[in-house]
């Protein structure tokens, strides 16, 4: 399973996930997020307009190699995009490429395979 995991600002657009999501590679099976961003308006018209599902997961204490000082103190994971990839991708979760950040810098995407159990 290929798993898109998505970070973003409250005020990213539709657009800023769909700029992350092409330039981390675009082709995957599932989207996941931070439980706490899952409810997104944003994330739900990505969703709709991919028709890919939503997995919503907790990342905090999750290890990634990216780290975010700011986002560490929020989430409890270096990295939104890329804890939310890995967890969802399941066991043998590893990360394809290191994450993207869309062009405005709202909203950021890391892409992982594993066997999505």
């Amino acid at each position: 399973m290929r798993v898109a995991g998505l970070g973003f600002r409250s005020a990213a657009t539709v657009d800023d996930l769909a700029a992350a999501l092409a330039l981390a590679g675009g082709a995957v099976d599932l989207l996941a997020t931070d439980t706490r961003k899952a409810g997104a308006a944003a994330l739900a018209e990505l969703a709709a307009r991919t028709g890919l599902t939503v997995r919503a997961v907790d990342v905090s204490g999750t290890e990634t190699p990216a780290q975010s000082a700011r986002v560490r103190e929020a989430f409890g994971a270096g990295s939104v995009a890329e804890a939310a990839a890995l967890l969802a991708a399941g066991r043998n979760g590893r990360l394809v490429g290191g994450r993207v950040v869309a062009p405005n810098g709202m909203a950021v995407a890391a892409i992982a395979e594993g066997d999505g159990i």
